[in-house]
């Protein structure tokens, strides 16, 4: 299992459409076979801020996500709403194991 968390900085203006943008991709990539779970969080003391959590069955489909027909339509709709470029954080998972997903 690989599990990615990408950390996104948004604009005040722009947290719901954010939000909307985030969320239709999320539905998606939840269709992915290669993907077991994948998370939107937005911080409480500071709503501009969100985590993806990412999580991926192997590291092949991790790269199959970015090759989605709605992956490039989530990047390029809410790149111009990013405070600061986002950026990734990748984990391999130790529990519960791949058998246990």
């Amino acid at each position: 299992m690989l599990v990615v968390h990408v950390h996104v900085h948004v604009k005040p203006e722009a947290v719901e459409a954010f939000k909307q943008a985030t969320l239709a991709n999320a539905r998606e990539s939840l269709q992915e076979p290669g993907v077991a779970r994948f998370d939107v969080v937005q911080q409480q003391d500071d709503p501009m801020r969100f985590v993806l959590v990412e999580v991926y069955r192997d590291a092949a489909a991790a790269v199959a996500h970015k090759e989605t027909k709605h992956y490039p339509i989530w990047r390029d709709a809410v790149a111009a709403m990013m405070a600061e470029p986002r950026h990734s954080v990748k984990f391999n998972n130790l529990f519960p194991d791949a058998a246990g997903w």
